[in-house]
């Protein structure tokens, strides 16, 4: 079915791996359609519970593949149609997404890192804002994410610099969730999105739209807001099962639903 990519789902979490390592999983035309598709696909399938995107071979993504860029070329419309879509997408997503970050993620490539709810890095991982040094903008979302992280300042010196980040430099920042020694990295990435997959699915999408929506909602209207996804929340399985759970004294087993 894919080209570009690997996908496949198991024990509820989807994996999505860019799968060009001798480009070091530079973005293509047909990466970018068929990372958009996968992603679709992954919020669909009711069996998919988490998602999580990585990169084979050394590199996440080192951005887009520059081959394909000449004098003559758009710039905005190679956004318009090929990583808008990708990136709301990703957006959109209603289930917990994991960006596995095995080596560089640069410029778009870190782009996608950021987007996703939780950031795992490894060892060898580094971030690199790479768009100045070909002057251009971080694009693919990036500079909409980057300051939620690390705060405006901040964000600003990545990206007019645009400098190496190590794993090490992005935990410190707050870019990354956990980092994980390379001697671990399947076992421990699996583990911690089966974590993920095993929760209430519908309660993590929920708190994906309360905390993007409290950016531009006066208190009033996020209140408003709150009282109508606790009211869905309430009307889940999940729920019915945490409280039976709470009260037999048992661990629940949350379906996703």
């Amino acid at each position: 079915m894919y080209e570009t990519i690997l996908f496949e789902v198991q024990n509820g979490v989807a994996y999505l791996t860019l799968n060009r390592p001798d480009k070091l999983n530079a973005f293509t035309e047909q990466m970018n359609k068929e990372i958009t598709k996968a992603i679709k696909d992954a919020n669909h399938d009711g069996s998919v519970r988490c998602l999580v995107i990585t990169g084979a071979g050394r590199a996440f993504c080192s951005g887009e593949d520059l081959g394909s860029v000449n004098e003559g070329l758009d710039h905005g419309e190679v956004l318009r149609k090929r990583y808008m879509p990708m990136m709301k997408q990703l957006y959109r997503i209603e289930k917990p997404t994991i960006a596995a970050v095995n080596g560089v993620a640069a410029g778009a490539g870190m782009s996608l890192a950021l987007a996703c709810d939780f950031r795992l890095a490894s060892e060898k991982a580094s971030f690199i804002e790479a768009f100045i040094h070909v002057g251009l903008i971080p694009d693919a979302g990036n500079l909409y994410y980057l300051p939620r992280l690390v705060g405006h300042a901040k964000a600003l010196e990545l990206a007019v610099f645009g400098e190496k980040v190590t794993a090490k430099e992005a935990k410190e920042l707050g870019l990354v969730t956990k980092i994980i020694s390379t001697e671990t990295w399947n076992e421990e990435v699996r583990s911690f999105a089966e974590k993920l997959a095993q929760m209430p699915t519908k309660a993590i999408g929920l708190i994906k739209r309360a905390l993007k929506e409290s950016w531009h909602l006066s208190f009033d209207e996020y209140l408003e807001k709150e009282a109508y996804r606790q009211r869905i929340a309430g009307l889940t399985h999940d729920h019915r099962e945490g409280v039976r759970a709470f009260f037999e004294k048992r661990k629940p087993l949350f379906l996703g639903k």
